[in-house]
């Protein structure tokens, strides 16, 4: 019997708790149990959630000495380390073989106690930047949903956690034994793409500065043909000065940014309408159905179709 424990930490969320006990936790009629699941915390007791109620745990950290895998199941406020007695129980859970996995916030508490140190790792995509910064000796990929890094693993956002949790048992008992715990989950037993196809499209906020009119213009005509040439011209300035505007204004070069506000309008007619890839490809001015399945996933990390299957606003 595998034994799974959840560390919590007030206030935590009930929702990324939540992934793991639905995974590890449930008893499924016709399934044999593989798995125990408990929760822990630093003191034992009543624990603050973000739900509005507290739940008693009655576990402390002597419980991850017993943990096959300990659960982080994300970390309120990421900023805050956790405490000395904290980050060492973890440290030694890992050092005696346990695999320990995080979800969402959960990977800066991995982070904090050194665990993700020279590996690559994952979290929601606006935290992303802020792991990276402050732990520059993890490698942070924003875009996959998780990184399986063997004896740790960590997920994107909430929902991320499920599928992580989803691929261990995968990769514990066979693909047969996950999906049909997916199957009971109402879940797709693996996801398509990366989470930055769940993180909201760009667009143009406050600009101060001379770029503001020429992106309200460009944004009007992304059908049309426009490239660099055709914005500089708009602007009045030389390709260079353009470039060097965008980069001054909005940290990308001018077509990125073309590229960007065209892949965000080919979201929205996949979510919004049924129009035909090649009337999306050239509405959103990526010229053919089979340039907007490239463009499409090499930057969202999906097809359009499977996008248009997964947001689709009125479901067919």
């Amino acid at each position: 019997m595998h034994r799974v424990v959840a560390l919590v930490h007030a206030p935590q969320s009930t929702f990324e708790l939540a992934c793991a006990a639905e995974v590890f936790g449930i008893e499924r009629r016709g399934l044999a149990t593989r798995y125990t699941f408990g929760v822990c915390a630093e003191r034992p007791g009543p624990v603050a959630t973000r739900a509005g109620y507290d739940m008693v745990v009655r576990d402390g950290l002597d419980a991850l000495e017993r943990a096959d895998t300990v659960v982080i199941p994300g970390w309120p406020p990421p900023q805050e380390p956790p405490p000395d007695g904290v980050a060492d129980a973890l440290r030694r859970a890992h050092a005696r073989g346990a695999r320990v996995l995080s979800i969402c916030s959960g990977a800066f508490a991995l982070a904090h106690a050194g665990l993700l140190d020279g590996r690559r790792a994952t979290t929601h995509w606006a935290l992303a930047d802020e792991l990276a910064a402050r732990f520059p000796a993890v490698r942070v990929d924003p875009d996959v949903l998780y990184v399986d890094d063997g004896d740790v693993a960590t997920s994107a956002g909430s929902g991320a956690g499920i599928d992580l949790c989803l691929h261990l048992v995968r990769a514990d008992q066979g693909a047969g034994y996950a999906a049909h715990v997916a199957r009971n989950m109402v879940m797709p037993p693996h996801r398509e793409g990366g989470q930055l196809q769940y993180a909201a499209p760009a667009h143009p906020a406050q600009f101060d500065g001379s770029l503001a009119p020429l992106l309200a213009w460009a944004g009007e005509r992304l059908a049309e043909p426009i490239g660099i040439e055709e914005l500089a011209a708009r602007a009045g300035v030389s390709t260079r000065t353009l470039a060097r505007r965008f980069a001054d204004q909005l940290g990308v070069s001018p077509g990125q940014w073309l590229l960007a506000q065209r892949i965000g309008t080919a979201r929205e007619l996949l979510e919004s309408t049924d129009l035909p890839l090649e009337a999306v490809a050239r509405r959103s001015g990526l010229s053919s159905a089979t340039n907007l399945r490239r463009r499409f996933l090499r930057a969202i990390g999906t097809t359009p179709g499977g996008y248009r299957r997964a947001f689709r606003a009125t479901p067919r």
